[in-house]
């Protein structure tokens, strides 16, 4: 669907910018809005207005006509979309002279035909965490419909070609002409008889009866660039369905799905996970083992590490998708375990503790701070205190 949106606006310029500042503008806004890396669901239509936008006024005969007559001057809804303008059908910057000033081509029809382009095609493609990650090559099945090998997309059986349509003489249009208060007017519709191909079959291909085109199931391969996220979309130009009788295929958009990992969270090409710590690992330090992208690796935790302590691992998140060789970070969140069931000799280590550290015990080995659950002595325990400082 072509926009109606002011095209200096699309590209956020004022009308008077410079070539220079509508290819710098064009740049910026397109890198932000491709569909391959923008996951917004109206990325795709924001990048089609920019390109709109930018065909339009990077040419300075439709920009200038554009300036002087708005849309009608440049094909009615847009560079190259297809459909009518405000001011019945208008084609481009002639139809309006024509119309309003009865020129010689407002009686017939002398356009080449224009050939319907084929549908755009969705496919949704599975992948593993580390796919994801590291890239892959996937292989893609799939049913469309793909040129006839009949025919070769002629459409007309074997020994036969198309011929003109009579009733647009080829152009894929009809004109009709009328007159108004502002002169003539032209109102172009596409041709019904050829369905705006310019020509017809006479003898159709049986196998596709004269379309062009069959079903076939086709195998293609994508290459899946490493760090590729959920709902990225990787364009295949061109691989889309065939269009009828030898029109331009459309693109095939293969849209990502990531399965989640066990272990590791992602926020774009940040990683984190969650590692949980006895209080002795906490206080005495310890090695322990983490997962990371490329597998288990030992992680070092210094004496007396706090809970809530993040940990980075430079260089082992996620690869950047358009800086190569650049990757996030892993950040480790630590979590000390309290223990909920404690040995008479475990109970016996933790009352010499507190001792040590001059806290209180009371007969049952815990200790009890005044702002919360208390003992008989009033003390509040040394694994409530423990928990308030995670919490």
């Amino acid at each position: 669907m072509a926009t109606t949106r002011d095209y200096y606006e699309i590209l956020e310029l004022p009308r008077g910018a410079s070539d220079e500042e509508i290819k710098r503008s064009f740049r910026k806004l397109a890198q932000q809005w491709h569909p391959d890396v923008n996951t917004d669901p109206d990325a795709d239509l924001r990048f089609k207005e920019l390109n709109e936008a930018y065909q339009v006024l990077s040419d300075p005969q439709r920009r200038q006509a554009y300036d002087m007559f708005g849309r009608a001057g440049v094909g009615g809804t847009g560079a190259g979309a297809e459909g009518y303008g405000p001011f019945g059908g208008f084609q481009g910057f002639g139809d309006i002279f024509d119309a309003f000033f009865g020129g010689a081509n407002a009686g017939g029809a002398t356009r080449r035909a224009r050939r319907p382009a084929g549908s755009d095609l969705r496919y949704d493609l599975q992948l593993t965490f580390d796919e994801a990650i590291h890239g892959a090559e996937k292989e893609l099945s799939f049913t469309s419909l793909d040129q006839c090998e009949t025919c070769e997309g002629s459409g007309a059986e074997a020994g036969s070609e198309p011929a003109t349509c009579p009733q647009c003489d080829g152009s894929g249009e009809v004109r009709e002409v009328r007159s108004t208060l502002l002169g003539q007017m032209v109102n172009v519709t596409p041709c019904g008889r050829c369905r705006g191909t310019g020509q017809i079959v006479e003898t159709p291909c049986p196998t596709c009866r004269g379309d062009g085109r069959s079903e076939r199931k086709r195998t293609l391969r994508v290459a899946v660039p490493a760090g590729i996220d959920e709902g990225h979309q990787i364009r295949l130009t061109g691989e889309g369905e065939a269009a009828p009788r030898g029109g331009t295929p459309g693109n095939l958009y293969v849209v990502t799905h990531v399965e989640e990992h066990p272990v590791l969270k992602r926020d774009g090409t940040e990683l984190y996970s969650e590692l949980k710590l006895s209080i002795t690992q906490a206080a005495l330090g310890a090695d322990i083992p983490i997962i990371t992208p490329e597998g288990e690796e030992m992680l070092e935790i210094k004496p007396g590490t706090q809970p809530g302590t993040e940990i980075r691992r430079r260089g082992k998140g996620v690869p950047h998708l358009r800086r190569p060789g650049a990757r996030g970070d892993l950040h480790v969140l630590i979590d000390v375990e309290v223990p909920t069931r404690l040995s008479e000799r475990q109970r016996e280590l933790l009352a010499e503790l507190a001792t040590e550290s001059g806290e209180t015990t009371g007969d049952d080995g815990e200790a009890t701070p005044a702002d919360g659950p208390r003992t008989r002595h009033g003390k509040r325990s040394l694994g409530d205190r423990i928990k308030d400082a995670i919490s």
